[in-house]
């Protein structure tokens, strides 16, 4: 074989390649350019993370929105551009869509959540939708692997919600999920492409459960004279009622703080005692630990002057 047609064969090889793995969610796609790049939205809700892993197909003067040529019913999809005829809208009204390019759009939350008030369960799923004039549908679908929405099963859907579109005067010409309106147990997402605007919202419903939740491990990771770690997880119960847990983390923040002093009673380690016992209030205890932490300070040559102040304060607490 010539070194031509042995080159022309290999690229009809690569080429097949290339197509198969747009047609095989198993396959791992080869590290080459995208037409659409690759990005994702990385959002934290308490301590929940949200994230959308998604392609990101540009304009280029196409039209974007509109209904599909001959019109038809059903939710088909037409993600397969290459039976798109010639002035058909890249997303089509009422058909099912990856809500992206390449892969369908992935959904990642590791606790449970609400999607626009309605109920999902921790996990990955494919984010499909089905875009409306007046409505838009977003799909959590469990096929997590999808290739497009090709493959797309609705009887796999874990959740649909409906979402009101917003034309804007402005347009985007890469397709762009942004995380909005922040709360401190919600984020607004929204997908902006072209002139449209689409939001949903991600709520944990129990911002404080999921959070002890972690914190518990995060405790019972601290080694034995680690004081730090269980503290921090002490302060955080007690400031939102969880006291058994409070008490809990108190009592392993001073074992390991007494192990500390025990192999070196530095100023160091008793203001932390200090700071372990006022916090769990344990007023007369943290008095003599803060004056021992001043006498200490002192020698150092330290700034005990905070320490000064709590201990006038716990004597007058004492007294009053």
């Amino acid at each position: 074989m010539s070194l031509l047609k042995r080159s022309i064969t290999l690229s009809f090889a690569a080429a097949f390649i290339l197509a198969a793995v747009g047609l095989t969610v198993a396959q791992s796609r080869p590290p080459i350019p995208r037409a659409s790049q690759k990005a994702k939205l990385t959002q934290t809700v308490g301590t929940t993370d949200v994230s959308i892993t998604y392609s990101r197909p540009a304009v280029k003067g196409r039209l974007v929105y509109g209904d599909w040529p001959g019109g038809g019913t059903g939710e088909a999809t037409i993600d397969n551009a290459g039976q798109r005829p010639a002035g058909a809208p890249l997303v089509a009204w009422g058909r099912v869509w990856r809500t992206g390019a390449d892969e369908a759009t992935l959904f990642v939350v590791n606790d449970d959540v609400l999607i626009n008030g309605q109920p999902l369960a921790a996990g990955k799923y494919s984010l499909h939708s089905v875009p409306g004039k007046e409505d838009w549908t977003f799909i959590f679908n469990k096929e997590d692997g999808q290739w497009g929405s090709f493959s797309y099963d609705a009887s796999k859907d874990a959740l649909r919600v409906k979402s009101k579109p917003t034309w804007v005067a402005d347009s985007a010409e890469f397709l762009t999920f942004t995380s909005d309106a922040i709360t401190p147990d919600t984020a607004t997402v929204n997908l902006r492409w072209e002139k449209l605007s689409v939001p949903f919202t991600v709520q944990v419903k129990d911002v404080v459960s999921s959070t002890m939740v972690r914190l518990r491990e995060y405790a019972a990771a601290a080694k034995a004279d680690e004081f730090q770690q269980p503290l921090s997880a002490a302060i955080y119960a007690k400031q939102n009622k969880q006291d058994a847990d409070a008490a809990k983390w108190f009592a392993q923040a001073e074992k390991a703080v007494d192990a500390a002093i025990a192999t070196k009673p530095t100023f160091a380690n008793y203001r932390a005692k200090s700071n372990i016992l006022f916090n769990a209030g344990k007023a007369q205890p943290a008095l003599a630990a803060t004056e021992k932490a001043i006498e200490l300070g002192k020698a150092e040559k330290a700034d005990v002057a905070a320490l000064e102040k709590r201990a006038a304060d716990l004597k007058a607490a004492k007294t009053n």
